[in-house]
């Protein structure tokens, strides 16, 4: 069948029997189409009360703010805990969202904090030496803190450990009472998407993403 270059692939006929095949290229035999797996990006809004997971028994999950024809091979590159919000991606693309996870990338994820009681100029200084997570044990990496009012802050982390926010003004006995992600790395969450909302990343976004 190859020999007689009875076989495409994207669109070019394909003699070659060692050829790896991608999950998203596209192969035609005799006209019949074999593969055809299309890459998608999407960003969600994600509202509070909302599982970051593909499926759960007791609650909505991300996947669940798409149409039931929307989410085949979708999965989560990233999460956000049950009350928190803000941008949350899903994928087909392993390769994508392994990217996010790898430590050699540093792939920055920037959340808005408020909390219970006034913030002082030591947290900056606590979260720019990193914190020692006895449970893991480990110290975090560095993370930014800009203070924006008495009870409202900036963060840019690397990295996520369990409640890793949370745990971190925990510190300084002092409860997060919201928690909402921005971006992650050049990815901005997209004001228009009101909470639950989601659309398809652009391809100028996807560009610049982990640049």
């Amino acid at each position: 069948m190859l020999a007689a270059g009875r076989v495409q692939v994207n669109d070019e006929v394909e003699r070659d029997r060692q050829r790896r095949i991608g999950p998203f290229d596209v192969v035609v035999c005799d006209g019949e189409i074999l593969q055809a797996t299309r890459a998608r990006y999407l960003m969600i809004n994600k509202p509070a009360g909302v599982v970051s997971a593909t499926r759960d028994d007791h609650h909505s999950t991300v996947l669940d703010l798409l149409p039931e024809d929307q989410r085949e091979g979708l999965h989560l590159a990233g999460r956000l805990d049950f009350n928190s919000t803000g941008l949350v991606l899903l994928t087909n693309d392993g390769d994508w969202s392994r990217q996010l996870s790898q430590p050699e990338n540093q792939v920055s994820k920037h959340y808005r904090v408020t909390v219970e009681k006034p913030l002082a100029e030591e947290y900056v200084a606590a979260f720019a030496e990193g914190m020692w997570f006895e449970y893991e044990g480990i110290v975090t990496r560095p993370a930014t803190l800009k203070i924006r009012s008495t009870f409202e802050a900036d963060v840019w982390l690397c990295e996520g450990r369990y409640h890793q926010i949370k745990r971190m003004f925990g510190r300084f006995d002092n409860k997060v009472l919201t928690l909402h992600r921005l971006a992650i790395g050049n990815l901005v969450l997209d004001e228009k998407l009101k909470p639950g909302e989601w659309r398809e990343l652009t391809a100028s976004e996807l560009a610049v993403f982990l640049d």
